[in-house]
């Protein structure tokens, strides 16, 4: 009788767990919409209202204003010019095809095809997606001669540019990742979904 009861026990547990492990894992349907939704476009940031990535107005807000308004990591790194942590950025090894936004203000840097790996610890392009993207600066902070990268719209810090890059330019941009936001290519979303069907 014990036998018929643990073995009873045995097989309601082991239902038990399996029900559990298949409502954990999500079906290949809600999988590819979770990663759509991390890779998704959201042109303007609810919390925000100076990010845009259709407006080029020029954006002047002040530093308290920035403040309430941008998480802490980016208010450091664009308003304070900090630094991140090398090899820290999500977007260090990261290789999917698009375009790289100000985190700040939504104005278009890099497009993908210009980013390599420098080993530098941080995303690295060799040339910025328009002339008026970036604006550059003498930096002679830390007892070194630099050229900082500001975003063109809303002169928020993003790295700064060296002359060890590859060709065609020559120029290494290397930007804190915290300040970039990211947006897959449509053409590369549909060819991948094209690439999916039966």
């Amino acid at each position: 009788m014990k036998q018929v009861i643990y073995l009873i026990t045995g097989l309601l547990l082991m239902a038990g767990l399996q029900q559990c492990s298949s409502s954990q894992t999500p079906s290949p349907e809600k999988e590819q919409q979770h990663k759509a939704q991390q890779t998704m476009d959201t042109s303007k940031k609810p919390a925000n209202p100076a990010y845009s990535r259709t407006d080029n107005n020029k954006v002047e807000l002040n530093d308290e204003e920035w403040r309430k308004i941008l998480p802490a990591d980016v208010f450091h790194i664009a308003r304070q010019k900090g630094t991140e942590r090398p090899w820290s950025s999500k977007y260090e090894d990261f290789s999917e095809i698009g375009t790289y936004y100000c985190a700040v203000c939504g104005n278009a840097l890099f497009r993908s095809d210009t980013k390599f790996e420098s080993g530098c610890g941080w995303p690295s392009f060799y040339e910025p997606i328009t002339k008026g993207s970036i604006i550059y600066e003498p930096d002679h902070s830390h007892g070194m001669s630099r050229t900082e990268v500001m975003c063109g719209r809303c002169k928020s810090h993003l790295g700064h540019v060296f002359e060890d890059g590859p060709p065609p330019t020559g120029l290494r941009y290397c930007i804190n990742g915290v300040v970039l936001d990211f947006e897959k290519a449509k053409a590369a979303e549909k060819k991948y979904g094209e690439g999916k069907k039966p």
